[in-house]
């Protein structure tokens, strides 16, 4: 095969892939974004080539949809881009492996198989950045995904990989093929492309919640300050300020019926002894507010640090050189009600690179300065926690920013009581690009796997309220300083989803780990071949 057919066949699929990707309203090239690929692998005969091709092609996909990580942080958006296109190639590498070494047949079912045991390992390890999981794809079309309730994300990207490998192999054997068999797969193509759309229109959340009369509900206050992160927000001098406009347009909204008021994450951004923060002169005007209110409860992002004295406690923990005590910063999430106990949740899944390092990394810990935060990243809970107050119908789930994209964490949430996802973000890091927007969109899907509602406040927008059934009934613009109040039926119950996780990915892992346990046995017979 020519180098330049190689050539146009790779960028054609990195194209493609930009393209379907959110925000682009062109989602439905995601269905033969792959094909190109697959061409590539069954016409290019020379290894090194098809690995450097396809590399390319990944390149192109992960620089035209998360380029904005480059308004944050420049070092950041390359390693990014270089590193998680080098991991993509791992399953694709794979599959061309076993696809010449065992045939098309195993190695289509590769294709798949190891491309989803990948996701769910970039899930899961110490480097992960799954913002590119191909079933996010859908997140502007939750009409289409509704049994993701089933599935989780994990489903879309079966669903992408099967429609890809079918439609390939239309295309590919369309004039070889005798009537029969092609009237077969073109049948068994249509099927895998178009079924899941019909699913989707049978899937429905509980019709309990849409019965419900929403003038008796208790409603939620979610504020939208806008401000900006780089200039502003952690400025110590601007701090009371800040605070005075959260409680100002927060109290341009509350009523008696008001049982939620949600700030941003680092909203209180003065970075405070975690068992001391009600003693903190800068936070007093924040419990006058909710001392004047004892009917709601406040639910804020804010910057802490815990003490642990002379034994350091955790791996993340830091030496204060003043006085030889151990200490934690964490991003953290408060709730905060009248006459109760204060209840933190401090953020678990933090960003690589940017607010954590992999253990094998951590003597890069000198070049990955944090951007925006403390310079040497900071601590986490092990596990989700939930906020419960007695009195109030929200059982809230704390997720802070980042966590929001993992759908299986976000369940932990809810086998803990949660009836109300709650994501507090500050995606103002990136300006008006795609990334808040992807951002955004994703949470839809995850309303869907859960059927939680979700009332989500982000710094610099976009606020929402988003339905059980992913729908945005009330959204705040970019950029803008604004309120929702609106309100929002406390959800009970699990799904399919939440009670059993994503077992298309343990299924995928499960294939993955005998193909490769056959390849090994295969290999330990030829080189040491037995004696008769």
């Amino acid at each position: 095969m020519k180098k330049s057919q190689s050539l146009i066949l790779s960028i054609v699929t990195g194209v493609l892939l930009i393209a379907a990707w959110p925000v682009s309203p062109f989602t439905f090239l995601i269905f033969f974004a792959w094909v190109p690929l697959l061409f590539l692998a069954e016409q290019e005969e020379k290894t090194r080539r098809f690995f450097w091709f396809s590399y390319l092609a990944l390149l192109i996909w992960n620089c035209g949809t998360t380029w904005w990580i480059w308004n944050a942080t420049g070092p950041g958006a390359i390693a990014a881009v270089i590193g998680n296109s080098f991991f993509m190639i791992v399953p694709i590498w794979g599959f061309y492996s076993f696809r010449r070494k065992f045939g098309s047949n195993i190695g289509y079912v590769c294709f798949v198989v190891f491309w989803l045991t990948f996701e769910y390992v970039h899930l899961t390890w110490q480097l992960s950045w799954p913002w590119l999981t191909l079933g996010n794809v859908f997140a502007t079309h939750p009409d289409w995904v509704q049994w993701y309730e089933y599935t989780g994300v994990s489903g879309g990207s079966l669903w992408v990989l099967l429609s890809n490998v079918f439609l390939f192999l239309l295309i590919k054997n369309w004039k070889t093929l005798q009537l029969t068999r092609r009237i077969q797969l073109g049948l068994t193509t249509v099927v895998i492309l178009f079924l899941p759309f019909g699913l989707s229109k049978l899937v429905k959340p509980k019709e309990v919640l849409a019965s419900l009369n929403p003038a008796s509900l208790s409603n939620v206050v979610i504020v939208q300050p806008n401000i900006d992160p780089y200039s502003e927000k952690f400025d110590f001098a601007t701090t009371s300020g800040q605070i005075h406009k959260l409680i100002t347009l927060s109290e341009k909204q509350i009523d008696t019926s008001t049982k939620l008021v949600l700030w941003p994450e680092t909203a209180l951004p003065v970075a405070v002894w975690q068992d001391k923060v009600n003693e903190n002169y800068n936070y007093k005007p924040v419990f006058d507010f909710v001392n004047r209110h004892p009917q709601l409860t406040l639910l804020t992002g804010i910057e802490t640090i815990k003490n642990y004295g002379p034994e350091r406690a955790t791996n993340t923990a830091r030496k204060n050189e003043t006085d030889g005590n151990y200490y934690d910063a964490f991003n953290a999430a408060v709730s905060i009600t009248a006459n109760q106990p204060l209840q933190f949740y401090n953020k678990s899944k933090l960003v690589p690179g940017v607010e954590t390092l992999p253990d094998f990394l951590l003597w890069l810990g000198v070049i990955f300065e944090k951007f925006g935060g403390t310079a040497g990243g900071y601590g986490h809970d092990n596990e989700a926690n939930v906020f419960k107050v007695p009195g109030n119908p929200y059982i809230t789930a704390p997720i802070i920013c980042y966590e929001s994209i993992y759908g299986e964490y976000i369940t932990n949430y809810i086998h803990k009581g949660a009836n109300l996802l709650t994501i507090i973000t500050n995606d103002g890091w990136w300006a008006n690009t795609p990334g808040h927007k992807q951002h955004l969109n994703y949470a839809r899907l995850h309303a869907i796997e859960t059927r939680k509602w979700i009332a989500r406040s982000a710094n610099t927008g976009i606020s929402a309220v988003i339905d059980d059934r992913g729908n945005m009934p009330e959204t705040r613009a970019w950029n803008t300083s604004d309120v929702i109040k609106y309100n929002i039926p406390p959800a009970t119950g699990e799904t399919f989803y939440v009670r059993n996780g994503s077992l298309i990915f343990w299924l995928a892992i499960f294939l993955t780990s005998a193909l490769l346990m056959y390849n090994i046995v295969l290999l330990a017979k030829q080189r040491f071949p037995a004696r008769r």
